[in-house]
């Protein structure tokens, strides 16, 4: 039997590996099952009850603000002089409701749009999948050092950088296996939400490839952020590695980072920030605005804008995974493994 299909039922058998796909899969559940009762399909008698609220809360609004033009002319009779700080200008006539300021939509129960709403539920999917990526792949090769497992391994396959890539592939073949298979079925169940519970309307061709494509870029972060977990255990040996390293990256990089860059006001200072290159792989670019370019005493002003795109995300996530995964392999053929 390959090393490669023996490395794939330990992770299978790992009682980490299955207790955290079973929490994943109650997660996920949970998520898609909350959110389809929240959803409502309109009916013609919903619109029709929300166009008649419309209508009903304009009626009032005139009504006052005819009540309150009598008022203000009634004052004025007495010989009131504050009737324009209480009232406004003439009375506040020229502030007459009108029927587009109530717009029947506010009245309607929340509607799911698949084909607005979607990609922000695949980010949601690729965080909480990315998260069990990044347990189960530092705990993986951890677990293997601090036990002892991987020296034994090595007894039998001294080729080392052979049995970390093979693990490697194991864990990026696991998590590619679990990230498709959940991936068709939240799609699934939000489009069947959608269906059934709020609306799939102009859900085109094009629609289908961008949302694909939104899906792509979503396993390709999941399987980055197990490929990083899996080199950082292997590095400090130890799944804690990984997990501190973790803790230290958002630190500095949400924290430490944001409060030097406010401190110094540099311009744009969210380009430093790791999240803002996650919200551009997501959303395929992120606008960053200057507001300090503008001197508002002067009138209105358009803030410089700063605009980071999903190849530049890819870019730098690229390059910090390539430097882990090379200092890990680099580790693992130049240190002492007893």
């Amino acid at each position: 039997m390959s090393l490669y299909v023996t490395e794939l039922r330990r992770l299978g058998k790992r009682r980490v590996t299955r207790l955290l796909l079973v929490l994943l899969l109650l997660g996920l559940a949970a998520v898609a099952t909350a959110f389809s009762f929240s959803s409502h399909q309109l009916s013609k008698e919903t619109v029709a009850a929300a166009q008649a609220e419309s209508d009903a809360q304009y009626q009032r609004a005139v009504e006052d603000w005819k009540k309150s033009v009598a008022d203000c002319d009634a004052a004025k009779a007495r010989g009131d002089q504050n009737t324009e700080d209480r009232y406004g200008p003439n009375c506040g006539r020229d502030w007459q409701p009108q029927p587009e300021m109530f717009d029947p939509k506010w009245n309607l129960p929340y509607q799911f749009d698949f084909r607005a709403e979607f990609p922000m539920f695949i980010a949601v999917f690729a965080g909480a999948v990315a998260l069990f990526a990044f347990i189960v792949g530092a705990s993986y090769v951890g677990a293997e050092w601090s036990t002892g497992g991987m020296m034994n391994l090595l007894l039998w396959r001294p080729k080392r950088l052979a049995v970390l890539g093979t693990k490697l592939a194991a864990l990026l073949t696991t998590v590619l296996g679990v990230s498709l298979v959940l991936g068709s079925f939240w799609t699934l169940a939000f489009w069947l939400i959608g269906r059934y519970r709020g609306t799939t309307a102009k859900v085109t061709a094009g629609v289908w490839r961008s949302i694909g494509l939104d899906g792509l870029r979503a396993v390709g972060l999941i399987l980055l952020v197990g490929a990083v977990a899996f080199a950082l255990a292997s590095l400090g040996r130890h799944t804690a590695m990984a997990l501190g390293a973790a803790v230290a990256i958002f630190a500095i990089s949400e924290i430490g980072i944001r409060i030097a860059v406010n401190v110094l006001s540099v311009p744009f200072g969210d380009r430093y920030v790791l999240s803002t290159y996650a919200q551009s792989w997501f959303m395929k670019q992120a606008e960053l605005f200057d507001y300090d370019t503008c001197q508002f005493a002067k009138g209105a002003c358009e803030p410089a804008k700063l605009v980071i795109t999903w190849q530049q995300s890819a870019l730098v996530f690229g390059v910090g995974a390539a430097a882990v995964l090379i200092g890990a392999f680099w580790s693992m053929r130049r240190r002492d493994i007893s």
